[in-house]
Protein backbone atom coordinates (compact mmCIF):
# COMPACT_ATOMS: atom_id res chain seq x y z
CA UNK A 1 0.00 0.00 0.00
CA UNK A 2 0.78 3.57 -0.42
CA UNK A 3 0.16 6.46 1.10
CA UNK A 4 -0.74 10.23 0.02
CA UNK A 5 -0.86 12.75 2.74
CA UNK A 6 -2.23 16.30 2.17
CA UNK A 7 -1.38 19.55 4.06
CA UNK A 8 -4.35 21.08 3.57
CA UNK A 9 -5.45 24.24 5.14
CA UNK A 10 -7.65 22.93 7.24
CA UNK A 11 -6.82 19.14 8.04
CA UNK A 12 -4.43 16.81 7.38
CA UNK A 13 -5.83 14.09 4.75
CA UNK A 14 -4.38 10.60 4.32
CA UNK A 15 -5.12 8.59 1.64
CA UNK A 16 -4.19 4.37 0.19
CA UNK A 17 -6.08 1.57 -1.27
CA UNK A 18 -9.22 3.80 -1.06
CA UNK A 19 -9.18 4.56 2.51
CA UNK A 20 -9.63 7.93 3.99
CA UNK A 21 -8.81 9.54 7.23
CA UNK A 22 -8.53 12.99 8.17
CA UNK A 23 -7.20 15.05 11.42
CA UNK A 24 -7.57 18.43 12.26
CA UNK A 25 -4.66 20.39 11.76
CA UNK A 26 -4.70 21.26 15.53
CA UNK A 27 -5.08 18.13 16.19
CA UNK A 28 -2.34 17.04 14.57
CA UNK A 29 0.04 18.27 16.79
CA UNK A 30 -0.38 15.33 18.91
CA UNK A 31 0.25 12.96 15.86
CA UNK A 32 2.01 9.70 16.33
CA UNK A 33 3.05 7.37 13.19
CA UNK A 34 1.34 4.67 15.39
CA UNK A 35 -1.86 6.53 14.97
CA UNK A 36 -1.99 5.25 10.88
CA UNK A 37 -1.96 1.66 12.37
CA UNK A 38 -5.98 1.12 12.82
CA UNK A 39 -6.39 2.67 9.47
CA UNK A 40 -3.73 1.74 7.42
CA UNK A 41 -2.28 -1.01 8.54
CA UNK A 42 1.73 0.21 9.37
CA UNK A 43 3.42 -3.21 7.89
CA UNK A 44 1.48 -2.60 4.96
CA UNK A 45 2.51 0.61 4.21
CA UNK A 46 5.23 0.22 1.21
CA UNK A 47 5.81 3.96 0.94
CA UNK A 48 4.45 7.32 1.09
CA UNK A 49 3.99 10.62 -0.20
CA UNK A 50 3.64 13.89 1.61
CA UNK A 51 3.31 17.38 1.14
CA UNK A 52 4.31 19.90 3.01
CA UNK A 53 3.09 23.87 3.63
CA UNK A 54 4.36 26.13 0.34
CA UNK A 55 7.33 23.58 -0.42
CA UNK A 56 9.27 26.26 -2.04
CA UNK A 57 13.35 25.59 -1.58
CA UNK A 58 13.16 22.15 -3.61
CA UNK A 59 11.74 21.63 -7.12
CA UNK A 60 12.56 18.23 -7.65
CA UNK A 61 10.22 14.80 -5.80
CA UNK A 62 12.71 14.26 -3.42
CA UNK A 63 13.31 11.33 -0.34
CA UNK A 64 12.45 13.28 3.05
CA UNK A 65 15.77 12.63 4.72
CA UNK A 66 17.41 14.71 1.57
CA UNK A 67 15.49 17.80 2.47
CA UNK A 68 17.03 21.14 4.30
CA UNK A 69 14.54 22.69 6.90
CA UNK A 70 11.57 20.44 5.57
CA UNK A 71 11.83 22.00 2.07
CA UNK A 72 11.12 25.35 2.76
CA UNK A 73 12.81 28.28 2.33
CA UNK A 74 10.84 29.74 5.48
CA UNK A 75 7.93 29.25 8.09
CA UNK A 76 7.22 32.89 7.49
CA UNK A 77 4.70 33.65 4.50
CA UNK A 78 1.34 33.29 3.58
CA UNK A 79 -0.97 30.89 5.27
CA UNK A 80 -1.71 30.27 9.08
CA UNK A 81 1.07 28.44 11.50
CA UNK A 82 -0.42 25.85 13.33
CA UNK A 83 2.09 22.93 14.05
CA UNK A 84 0.27 19.74 13.21
CA UNK A 85 1.99 19.67 9.97
CA UNK A 86 5.29 20.08 11.12
CA UNK A 87 4.22 17.06 13.51
CA UNK A 88 3.39 14.89 11.10
CA UNK A 89 6.68 15.58 8.40
CA UNK A 90 8.27 14.91 11.42
CA UNK A 91 6.75 12.00 12.35
CA UNK A 92 6.60 10.62 8.71
CA UNK A 93 10.18 11.28 8.22
CA UNK A 94 11.57 9.32 11.68
CA UNK A 95 9.36 6.43 11.03
CA UNK A 96 12.04 4.33 9.18
CA UNK A 97 8.82 3.89 6.48
CA UNK A 98 10.28 5.35 2.79
CA UNK A 99 8.93 8.46 2.10
CA UNK A 100 8.83 10.97 -0.45
CA UNK A 101 7.87 15.03 -0.71
CA UNK A 102 6.59 16.75 -3.73
CA UNK A 103 7.56 20.32 -4.34
CA UNK A 104 5.44 23.67 -4.67
CA UNK A 105 5.20 25.33 -7.59
CA UNK A 106 7.90 28.39 -7.84
CA UNK A 107 10.41 30.40 -9.52
CA UNK A 108 12.58 27.12 -9.24
CA UNK A 109 10.26 24.87 -11.28
CA UNK A 110 10.00 23.58 -14.43
CA UNK A 111 6.69 25.53 -15.37
CA UNK A 112 6.59 28.46 -18.08
CA UNK A 113 8.99 31.32 -17.44
CA UNK A 114 5.55 33.78 -17.96
CA UNK A 115 4.33 32.55 -14.46
CA UNK A 116 7.76 33.37 -12.88
CA UNK A 117 6.64 36.66 -13.26
CA UNK A 118 5.20 35.83 -9.14
CA UNK A 119 7.00 34.26 -6.46
CA UNK A 120 4.97 31.54 -5.87
CA UNK A 121 2.23 29.42 -8.15
CA UNK A 122 0.69 26.85 -5.88
CA UNK A 123 1.75 24.71 -2.97
CA UNK A 124 2.73 20.73 -3.43
CA UNK A 125 -0.93 19.37 -2.56
CA UNK A 126 -2.22 20.80 -6.02
CA UNK A 127 0.65 18.33 -8.01
CA UNK A 128 -1.67 15.31 -6.30
CA UNK A 129 -5.31 16.70 -7.44
CA UNK A 130 -3.12 17.15 -11.32
CA UNK A 131 -2.21 13.98 -11.08
CA UNK A 132 -5.79 12.43 -10.39
CA UNK A 133 -7.02 14.82 -12.99
CA UNK A 134 -4.55 13.77 -15.52
CA UNK A 135 -5.35 10.08 -15.03
CA UNK A 136 -8.92 10.34 -15.43
CA UNK A 137 -8.93 13.02 -18.22
CA UNK A 138 -5.99 13.20 -20.12
CA UNK A 139 -2.83 15.35 -20.61
CA UNK A 140 -4.57 18.74 -20.98
CA UNK A 141 -6.30 19.71 -17.93
CA UNK A 142 -7.14 22.97 -15.93
CA UNK A 143 -7.68 22.53 -12.63
CA UNK A 144 -9.26 24.36 -9.73
CA UNK A 145 -9.25 23.94 -6.22
CA UNK A 146 -12.07 25.78 -4.73
CA UNK A 147 -12.01 25.21 -0.58
CA UNK A 148 -10.64 27.91 2.18
CA UNK A 149 -8.67 29.25 -1.01
CA UNK A 150 -8.42 29.09 -4.45
CA UNK A 151 -5.79 27.72 -6.92
CA UNK A 152 -5.43 27.11 -10.41
CA UNK A 153 -3.41 24.84 -12.54
CA UNK A 154 -2.97 24.11 -15.92
CA UNK A 155 -1.27 20.43 -17.11
CA UNK A 156 -0.32 20.97 -20.88
CA UNK A 157 0.92 17.60 -22.47
CA UNK A 158 1.54 15.75 -19.53
CA UNK A 159 3.29 18.62 -17.83
CA UNK A 160 2.57 21.30 -15.47
CA UNK A 161 2.26 24.33 -17.82
CA UNK A 162 1.63 27.17 -14.37
CA UNK A 163 -0.27 27.93 -11.62
CA UNK A 164 -2.51 31.03 -10.44
CA UNK A 165 -1.57 31.32 -6.47
CA UNK A 166 -4.42 31.91 -3.63
CA UNK A 167 -2.47 35.25 -3.07
CA UNK A 168 -2.85 36.46 -6.59
CA UNK A 169 -6.02 36.34 -8.11
CA UNK A 170 -9.28 34.22 -7.15
CA UNK A 171 -10.33 34.07 -3.54
CA UNK A 172 -11.62 31.11 -1.27
CA UNK A 173 -13.89 31.23 1.45
CA UNK A 174 -10.84 32.64 3.95
CA UNK A 175 -7.78 34.02 2.28
CA UNK A 176 -7.39 36.09 -1.14
CA UNK A 177 -5.19 38.72 -2.99
CA UNK A 178 -4.56 42.08 -0.55
CA UNK A 179 -6.76 44.03 -1.95
CA UNK A 180 -6.65 48.29 -1.52
CA UNK A 181 -8.22 47.97 1.97
CA UNK A 182 -6.18 45.17 3.27
CA UNK A 183 -2.94 47.10 1.92
CA UNK A 184 -3.93 50.38 3.89
CA UNK A 185 -4.75 48.26 6.81
CA UNK A 186 -0.88 46.87 6.57
CA UNK A 187 0.41 50.58 5.72
CA UNK A 188 -1.92 51.82 9.17
CA UNK A 189 -0.09 48.94 11.24
CA UNK A 190 -3.49 47.32 11.85
CA UNK A 191 -2.55 43.65 10.13
CA UNK A 192 0.39 42.09 8.91
CA UNK A 193 0.49 41.18 5.76
CA UNK A 194 -0.42 37.98 6.33
CA UNK A 195 -3.54 38.88 8.08
CA UNK A 196 -4.62 40.79 4.99
CA UNK A 197 -4.36 37.30 3.10
CA UNK A 198 -6.14 34.98 6.14
CA UNK A 199 -8.79 38.27 5.94
CA UNK A 200 -9.31 38.81 1.94
CA UNK A 201 -11.58 35.72 1.85
CA UNK A 202 -15.37 36.17 0.98
CA UNK A 203 -16.48 35.34 4.24
CA UNK A 204 -14.61 38.40 5.43
CA UNK A 205 -15.53 40.95 2.36
CA UNK A 206 -19.20 39.90 1.01
CA UNK A 207 -22.70 39.14 2.71
CA UNK A 208 -23.66 35.42 3.45
CA UNK A 209 -26.10 35.23 0.29
CA UNK A 210 -23.06 36.51 -2.51
CA UNK A 211 -20.34 34.20 -0.73
CA UNK A 212 -20.74 31.18 -3.13
CA UNK A 213 -21.61 33.30 -6.44
CA UNK A 214 -18.63 34.88 -6.12
CA UNK A 215 -16.06 32.07 -5.60
CA UNK A 216 -17.61 29.96 -8.49
CA UNK A 217 -17.52 33.28 -10.48
CA UNK A 218 -14.02 33.87 -9.82
CA UNK A 219 -12.78 29.97 -10.40
CA UNK A 220 -13.80 30.50 -13.75
CA UNK A 221 -12.45 33.33 -14.57
CA UNK A 222 -9.04 31.52 -13.35
CA UNK A 223 -9.96 28.33 -15.34
CA UNK A 224 -10.80 30.30 -18.63
CA UNK A 225 -7.29 32.06 -18.49
CA UNK A 226 -5.71 28.86 -18.50
CA UNK A 227 -8.00 27.84 -21.02
CA UNK A 228 -6.13 30.68 -23.27
CA UNK A 229 -3.09 28.57 -22.86
CA UNK A 230 -5.06 25.30 -23.76
CA UNK A 231 -8.70 25.93 -25.71
CA UNK A 232 -8.84 21.83 -25.66
CA UNK A 233 -8.44 21.44 -22.10
CA UNK A 234 -10.65 19.47 -19.80
CA UNK A 235 -11.47 21.12 -16.94
CA UNK A 236 -11.98 19.73 -13.41
CA UNK A 237 -12.73 21.60 -9.78
CA UNK A 238 -11.66 19.77 -6.55
CA UNK A 239 -11.86 21.04 -3.03
CA UNK A 240 -14.61 21.14 -0.36
CA UNK A 241 -16.49 23.41 -2.70
CA UNK A 242 -16.34 22.14 -5.32
CA UNK A 243 -19.72 20.35 -5.51
CA UNK A 244 -20.96 23.93 -4.72
CA UNK A 245 -19.83 25.73 -7.69
CA UNK A 246 -19.62 22.97 -9.98
CA UNK A 247 -22.97 24.37 -11.81
CA UNK A 248 -22.36 28.05 -11.67
CA UNK A 249 -18.91 27.33 -12.81
CA UNK A 250 -20.32 25.41 -15.95
CA UNK A 251 -22.88 27.49 -16.61
CA UNK A 252 -19.41 30.76 -17.21
CA UNK A 253 -17.16 28.52 -19.24
CA UNK A 254 -20.06 26.71 -21.45
CA UNK A 255 -18.82 23.39 -20.74
CA UNK A 256 -19.04 20.60 -18.82
CA UNK A 257 -16.23 20.42 -15.70
CA UNK A 258 -15.26 17.10 -13.57
CA UNK A 259 -16.03 17.52 -10.02
CA UNK A 260 -14.07 15.42 -7.33
CA UNK A 261 -14.29 16.29 -3.23
CA UNK A 262 -11.92 17.14 -0.57
CA UNK A 263 -9.56 13.05 -0.81
CA UNK A 264 -8.52 14.03 -4.76
CA UNK A 265 -4.93 15.58 -3.07
CA UNK A 266 -4.29 12.93 -1.06
CA UNK A 267 -5.66 10.40 -3.49
CA UNK A 268 -3.28 11.97 -6.29
CA UNK A 269 -0.24 11.68 -3.83
CA UNK A 270 -0.56 7.74 -2.85
CA UNK A 271 -0.89 7.63 -6.45
CA UNK A 272 2.54 9.79 -7.08
CA UNK A 273 4.26 7.84 -4.37
CA UNK A 274 2.85 4.35 -5.84
CA UNK A 275 4.40 5.21 -9.36
CA UNK A 276 7.62 6.87 -7.68
CA UNK A 277 8.67 3.78 -6.14
CA UNK A 278 7.79 1.48 -9.01
CA UNK A 279 10.46 3.67 -11.09
CA UNK A 280 8.65 6.82 -12.61
CA UNK A 281 11.44 9.80 -12.66
CA UNK A 282 9.07 12.42 -14.32
CA UNK A 283 5.77 13.02 -12.64
CA UNK A 284 3.84 16.02 -14.38
CA UNK A 285 7.19 17.06 -15.49
CA UNK A 286 8.78 17.03 -12.31
CA UNK A 287 11.92 15.46 -11.89
CA UNK A 288 11.80 12.90 -9.39
CA UNK A 289 15.54 12.87 -7.24
CA UNK A 290 16.03 9.25 -5.69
Amino acid sequence: MFVGIDHGTTSMRFSGDGIHWKISREDARGFSIRDLDPVFSLDRIEGIGITYSMGDNFSAITPIHKLQNRGLVSRSGAGKHIGGGTRVFDEIGASGIPAVVLPGLHRMSPTDPRFKAYSHQASPEKIGIAYQAVQDLGSDVVVSDVSSNTVTLLVKDGRIFGGIDACIFAPGTEHGAIDVLGIRKVDDGEWTANEAFLHAGVTHTLPVEEQIPAIAMFSAMECASMLLLAPHARVALAGSLAPRVADEVRMLLGRDVRVYDEWCASDGIALIARDVFAGTRTILGLDVEM
